[in-house]
């Protein structure tokens, strides 16, 4: 199967066929850097990241960029309010996306462009647009006139008539026509300004993505993704823009990422239930939070809460144990095995499924990279490793140890691609043991000292207070593992 990508502005699954052999030209719209960045963000940031990774492991030469608009009126009320500048601001806020990529294993793009780098392209492609009469000055701005470019609407399927009346269209007595969009705006008395042959002032919104893609990518991408959000009116008014100053088709492919809820309410700062990174960062593992971001398909709507985040550390958690157990297998002389199990059937499936996991994994990914799916195909192995750990009852032969070392190697390798089981059991249960504690208001010194209690209790047989520190501990996550060795506690 080749791989097949739902294009937005077609709105079908089309074969991927980039325009030049095997190198692919992707762009994504990244931040306004006003403020601490959400988790809607994240989706976008970590679909993405999977997208790019899978066309590298397919074969595919990839040069990805994602952008930062540095220079806006959100920038600039948020410079106004704490008397600071604009480059403060989105320098700031800048900073703390890269700590958040960073952290949750996002890797950088090939090229990180900030919109106040581009002034002079955005300036010269502003005049071949009014060159060409796609464009007109009023009293120092600068707007497209969209009844100048015929295709105007074949990305988000909708008729001029249909925009004006089911958007929000400022009015502006400067416009020729009330869908018409600022390339260029003059500046205001107190606001950041460049100069250019209109006037002083700063570049619209819209500009700045299509003249940083295709002054890094050139005239047609590959790709162009983000949030679903964007198809209108950002995505329609880069692609007007950059067809009418080139000439040439914008982008082939368009990709875009569904909404993420919170409790299946709209995410919004008028509700306040927007939700940080950050905030994210510090309640669960960065794998918790790409199992859950990957957990169904980019397009369709995602719902944050609490159960469906515990729902993904559980998962992150049956994939280390997994891999762990399988490592910590040992050969045995003695064969022994429960009787539930067939350890002969069970060695047989973790065959089968090892031999056919890359190519089920690469069937989903082909089919509009269906994250969910491949998950689903990651944890048939699973089952299938543990299945014959426990037919084994954990004494193994040459033959299981090599089976499950090939099994881990293929579990590991394909996980990678999604960015999962990248840093390692005990960094994932340290953080999850870090967690519950500090929840619990509890102190690793605290829990030895009342499991050194437990077992002089148990000493004097004092079942009753043995059985008091066992419960009141489990009622706060932390289990008791009793065996010839002594007591072991774990975060449940």
């Amino acid at each position: 199967m080749s791989l097949m990508v739902y294009n937005s502005q077609s709105k079908t699954k089309e074969a991927f066929a980039p325009l030049t052999g095997k190198k692919v030209n992707a762009y994504v719209c990244g931040i306004t850097a006003y403020d601490f960045s959400h988790i809607g963000h994240a989706r976008s940031a970590v679909v993405f990241d999977v997208i790019v990774k899978y066309l590298r492991y397919s074969g595919y030469e990839v040069r990805f960029v994602r952008n930062y608009t540095d220079i806006d009126d959100k920038i600039i009320r948020r410079a106004t309010e704490e008397h600071s500048s604009w480059d403060i601001i989105s320098n700031r806020y800048i900073r703390e996306f890269k700590k958040d990529m960073s952290e949750l294993g996002v890797s950088a793009p090939d090229f990180e462009p900030k919109a106040t780098e581009y002034i002079p392209h955005m300036i010269r492609t502003i005049q071949t647009l009014l060159d060409k009469d796609h464009a007109y000055v009023s009293e120092g701005n600068v707007y497209f006139s969209v009844k100048t470019f015929p295709f105007y609407g074949k990305l988000s399927g909708r008729d001029l008539d249909e925009m004006i009346a089911g958007a929000r269209v400022e009015l502006d007595p400067h416009k020729r026509y009330p869908l018409d969009f600022a390339l260029w705006k003059h500046a205001k008395e107190g606001e950041p300004r460049w100069d250019s042959p209109w006037g002083e002032g700063r570049p619209g919104w819209h500009i700045e993505c299509s003249v940083m893609s295709t002054a890094l990518l050139g005239p047609t991408l590959d790709i162009h993704g983000g949030g679903m959000d964007l198809v209108f009116p950002h995505h329609e008014n880069e692609t007007a823009q950059a067809e009418a100053a080139t000439g040439q088709p914008f982008v082939r492919y368009w990709l875009h990422n569904g909404f993420v809820n919170i409790n299946q309410e709209k995410m919004s700062k008028s509700l306040g239930n927007i939700l940080t990174i950050r905030d994210l960062l510090n309640r669960y593992h960065p794998e918790t939070i790409r199992m859950f971001l990957l957990s169904k398909h980019y397009r369709n709507p995602l719902d944050y809460s609490e159960e469906a985040m515990q729902e993904a550390e559980v998962g992150m958690e049956r994939l280390y144990q997994t891999v762990r157990r399988a490592e910590e297998a040992r050969i045995s002389d003695g064969l022994s095995h429960s009787l539930e199990t067939d350890p002969g059937e069970a060695c047989a499936d973790l065959a089968q499924k090892t031999a056919g996991i890359r190519g089920r994994f690469q069937e989903a990914m082909d089919d509009d990279f269906n994250t969910a799916r491949a998950i689903g195909y990651l944890f048939e192995t699973v089952k299938a490793i543990n299945r014959l750990l426990d037919a084994r009852d954990a004494t193994m032969d040459e033959r299981d140890i090599e089976l499950l070392r090939q099994s881990c190697e293929e579990l590991r390798s394909l996980a990678a691609i999604l960015g999962l089981i990248q840093a390692g059991w005990q960094d994932f249960i340290h953080f999850k043991t870090h967690r519950t504690l500090e929840k619990e208001g509890l102190s690793t010194p605290e829990i030895e000292r009342l499991v050194l209690e437990r077992t002089e209790a148990r000493t004097r047989r004092d079942w009753a207070r043995a059985d008091e520190i066992r419960r009141n501990l489990n009622e706060k996550g932390i289990l008791l593992e009793d065996s010839r060795e002594g007591t072991t506690w774990r975060v449940a």
